[in-house]
């Protein structure tokens, strides 16, 4: 990477960011969905912001061995790099991936939503521990007399107890709501859902908007579909759609480029086209967050025609430049390339490279 390293800093010359640090990571023979997924994490800045604030406050013995002390770590090596480029290798974070979940455990081809969505949850879950436990702490600190009772404090899901709300949820949780309107007497039933990414159908020559609105159509509850009405204590013909309730800070979207294929008994790549914007408005939200606005910051690219082989590699948007992130190559690109990882307008393209992961920062600042 010192040839590779040197181009990019002489690329970015007297433009390259002050403070920034531009690292590959070292592939050990299948971790580029790792890596890919890590790189638009390390840019998404709020996120970064907290993960050092958790390092620097949280740097405890080697005891304290789990995937948010390793990725800290691993955080906390690239920002402190003397040296503005170069390659570092997640071996400690990686290991301890593998240790934990048996799916990574493989040198088969591994799926980078998979890894995200276990990773922002894992995540959460241990600042909720550890939430948990310092509230724990606390109270039986400050009440001795009460320290029998403090094992119920632990008791997860407890009656009228509200979910702790980590900085993790605070950056990526959004609210889904699930409108049932019956046809008989009009009543409107709602559901409310978390979501840490929004996980879209696609078709051939779409755009992420055209998307959103199908996620979000209203759809007929009919025939064996119909609707149990508490109001009308029967089944009823009902409308349901799908509105974004409270959109998350960092959106992330999922294209489901991998389809099940009844007739081949296997998943096949849907190599489509479809077009993601660099500004986003989110409509089909509730009134309070009309036509929220969005800007990509990372893609995390899929390489290759199958599900089950290929590569991933990340396009990061830092400092108002464009780069291109693959394992340990880091290189420079314009803007407008972004948009060759569309997808195909035509089924039989030799074009394998399609954008998988979407990440988009609110410019909302309330």
């Amino acid at each position: 990477m010192g040839v590779a390293g040197s181009k990019l800093e002489k690329a970015l010359g007297e433009q390259f960011p002050e403070g920034e640090r531009y690292f590959g990571f070292e592939n050990f023979g299948n971790t580029c969905y790792c890596n890919s997924v890590l790189q638009a994490l390390y840019f998404c800045a709020p996120f970064r912001e907290q993960l050092l604030d958790y390092y620097s406050t949280n740097n405890k013995s080697e005891e304290e061995n789990h995937l948010l002390t390793c990725l800290a770590d691993l955080f906390s090596q690239i920002s402190g790099q003397k040296k503005k480029t170069g390659v570092i290798a997640p071996k400690r974070f990686v290991q301890r991936l593998k240790k934990q979940n048996v799916l990574f455990r493989s040198y088969m081809h591994q799926d980078a939503h998979e890894f995200l969505n276990y990773l922002l949850n894992e995540l959460g879950d241990i600042l909720e521990k550890e939430a948990k436990a310092a509230k724990t702490d606390n109270k039986t600190s400050s009440s001795p007399e009460k320290i029998s009772n403090g094992p119920k404090l632990l008791q997860p899901n407890g009656a009228h107890k509200e979910p702790t709300v980590t900085w993790v949820h605070k950056i990526f949780q959004g609210i889904l709501t699930n409108e049932t309107r019956c046809l008989r007497c009009e009543t409107v039933t709602a559901r409310d859902e978390t979501f840490l990414d929004l996980s879209l159908d696609i078709e051939q020559n779409s755009s992420i908007t055209s998307c959103l609105k199908s996620f979000c159509s209203t759809e007929t509850l009919h025939s064996e579909d119909k609707f149990f009405c508490d109001k009308c204590c029967s089944l009823q013909e009902a409308q349901k759609r799908m509105k974004i309730k409270k959109p998350p800070h960092i959106l992330v979207i999922h294209l489901k480029r991998f389809k099940y294929i009844e007739q081949l008994g296997r998943y096949k790549k849907l190599s489509y086209r479809v077009v993601f914007p660099l500004e986003l408005k989110l409509s089909n939200t509730v009134e309070d967050y009309a036509d929220t606005e969005y800007s990509l910051f990372a893609v995390v690219v899929h390489l290759g025609n199958g599900p089950n082989y290929g590569h991933y590699v990340s396009l990061v948007k830092s400092h108002n430049h464009w780069l291109f992130f693959d394992d340990e190559n880091v290189d420079m690109m314009e803007e407008s390339a972004v948009q060759t990882f569309f997808g195909s307008s035509q089924e039989c393209s030799s074009n394998t490279d399609h954008g998988y992961l979407l990440f988009y920062e609110s410019l909302r600042t309330s």
